[in-house]
C-alpha cells in the first residue's frame, strides 16, 4: 500500500465553513493513485472539519446558526477567554464536530455522495491560516 501525504494552508476570513472538497481532489490527483482512503487531519482546536451539503448554502448558514445558539459567546460561565469571547465557544463547537475525516476513494475520486462536499469551520472571529495534513493511502 502507498502513502502520499500533503499540508494544505487554508485562509479563512472569520467564522463560517469554506469548501476545501476541490483541494482535496487536488492532492488526492498528485497521489496518482485509484483506490484507498483521503484521511483530512484539521491541526487546530478552535475550527473544525464537517461533510455537508454543498448544493444550498441555506443548510450550512442554518447549521451554523444552531451552532452560534447551542454555545452562545457571551456565556459567564466560560472561564478561558483569554483570547477573547469567542475563545471558548470556538473550542466547544469544535469538540462537538470533528477534528478529522476519513473519505474512500475509487477510480481516482472521493467516494463523496451527490450534494456531499467537505468544509473547514472555522470558529473564530478573526481570519487565520488554518493547517490541514491530508494522508492518501491505497493502490
Amino acid at each position: 500500500m502507498a502513502v502520499y501525504q500533503a499540508t494544505l494552508k487554508i485562509q479563512t476570513s472569520g467564522k463560517g465553513t469554506r469548501e476545501i472538497t476541490r483541494d482535496l481532489a487536488a492532492v488526492l490527483e498528485k497521489s496518482g493513485m485509484d483506490c484507498g482512503v483521503v484521511s483530512v487531519f484539521c491541526r487546530h482546536t478552535s475550527c473544525s472539519l464537517v461533510i455537508m451539503e454543498n448544493a444550498d448554502p441555506s443548510a450550512r448558514r442554518d447549521l451554523e446558526m444552531f451552532f452560534e445558539k447551542l454555545v452562545p459567546e457571551d456565556d459567564p460561565d466560560f472561564v478561558h477567554t483569554m483570547e477573547g469571547p469567542d475563545d471558548m465557544p470556538s473550542h466547544i463547537k469544535m469538540a462537538l464536530t470533528r477534528t478529522s475525516e476519513a473519505i474512500p476513494f475509487s477510480g481516482g475520486r472521493m467516494a463523496l455522495g451527490t450534494w456531499q462536499g467537505v468544509y473547514l469551520w472555522e470558529h473564530r472571529l478573526a481570519g487565520h491560516t488554518r493547517t490541514v495534513l491530508v494522508t492518501v493511502q491505497g493502490e
